[in-house]
């Protein structure tokens, strides 16, 4: 049988705080209220929940057990409503790695909120290579696959890359119809020149231990530097599926590197009903023939 619960919510508060009139005001009521309450549980025990002395009331050793339970039930009822508040109010935090965030998910993303006007989005940055559960977000956009249990990673598309370069580069340079013509031209860096190093052995074409050009710590930053014709870089074209089709980027080669990897959208398995639709959607913004 289960005390009055109204009851050992003041037992609770007038327990931590060690003290009735402390217990009224965070509890909002008057001193009598709180005695009168306490008197009514110990009354429902059979016992005296707390010794009353001159300096205010302490805890009887027979009700700490009590005490102690109760609070630790309260704390979690507390926890488990504000997790089911904030579901409620339909919040989704989306980790999302730059280059995909700056060309498919941002310029689309008020698409989504107007058709459904009840959701908050929430957009951080996230890693190459993440895992949904280290960014303890809803949903997860990154390089590579999260074969986490209890989570579903959908494939976006392929990191293929390929060389790719401005049509102002390529007027000032000359056509780089070959792999040596692309090996004499200004390259362009994404975080390491081991890329470009792969790309030339499997053209066939000597290369220095290490490519000379500037190396980007961040992929928008190579793009940025590509479009203003900074000379060529090695580019997801997956990814840059935009600029080249406006012809901002133009390719130079079919022959590719990193085939073997891709993009993906990774959530819960178990996802709410707001994230369920952000995840439809955003797949049907980079392949309109998923919807």
């Amino acid at each position: 049988m289960i005390p009055p619960l109204g009851a050992l919510r003041v037992f609770e508060a007038a327990a931590r705080l060690a003290s009735f009139s402390r217990a009224a005001d965070e509890l909002h009521v008057t001193h009598a209220a709180v005695s009168h309450q306490i008197r009514q549980l110990e009354e429902w025990f059979g016992r005296p929940l707390f010794l009353r002395e001159k300096r205010g009331v302490r805890l009887a050793p027979d009700a700490e057990r009590l005490a102690e339970a109760v609070t630790i039930s309260f704390e979690r009822i507390a926890a488990e409503a504000e997790f089911l508040r904030l579901r409620s109010k339909s919040e989704i935090t989306v980790a999302c790695i730059p280059s995909i965030a700056t060309r498919w998910l941002i310029p689309a993303l008020g698409d989504f909120l107007a058709a459904n006007s009840g959701v908050t989005v929430k957009v951080i940055y996230a890693m190459a290579e993440q895992r949904l559960r280290e960014t303890g977000c809803d949903v997860l956009i990154t390089l590579g696959a999260d074969t986490s249990d209890g989570v579903v990673s959908d494939r976006l598309f392929s990191r293929v890359n390929r060389p790719v370069a401005s049509p102002r580069y390529l007027e000032r340079r000359g056509a780089l119809e070959s792999a040596e013509q692309i090996a004499a031209a200004d390259l362009l860096h994404d975080e390491t020149t081991a890329h470009w190093q792969r790309w030339f052995a499997r053209a066939g074409v000597p290369q220095p231990r290490t490519p000379g050009g500037p190396v980007f710590q961040d992929f928008n930053l190579l793009a940025t530097a590509a479009i203003a014709g900074h000379g060529v870089a090695l580019c997801p074209v997956e990814v840059c599926r935009r600029e080249i089709e406006t012809g901002d980027l133009i390719v130079l080669s079919n022959l590719s590197v990193l085939e073997s990897e891709s993009y993906f959208l990774i959530s819960k398995a178990s996802r709410q009903k707001a994230v369920a639709a952000f995840c439809i959607w955003f797949k049907g913004v980079v392949d309109p023939a998923s919807d």
